[in-house]
């Protein structure tokens, strides 16, 4: 199996950012995503104040959380 330094991914992934529908995908779902978020688990933000508005979700955080699917 073969590990990644923990500290390789944040310097990579930490200004990357996931858009809402990948970042759910990731995670396991939207409820949860938008839990993590709520949490303060995973940074996002919303850069407009439109309804549709793109969403930002930061990588690092998202992979950190990130659920596997059966």
């Amino acid at each position: 199996m073969l590990m990644v330094n923990e500290e390789v991914l944040k310097i990579v992934l930490n200004d990357k950012t996931f858009g809402r529908d990948q970042a759910a995908d990731i995670v396991g779902g939207l409820s949860r995503l938008i839990e993590l978020i709520g949490k303060g688990l995973i940074r996002a933000e919303k850069r407009t104040n439109k309804q549709n508005g793109k969403w930002f979700c930061n990588a690092y955080d998202v992979i950190k959380h990130a659920q596997l699917k059966y």
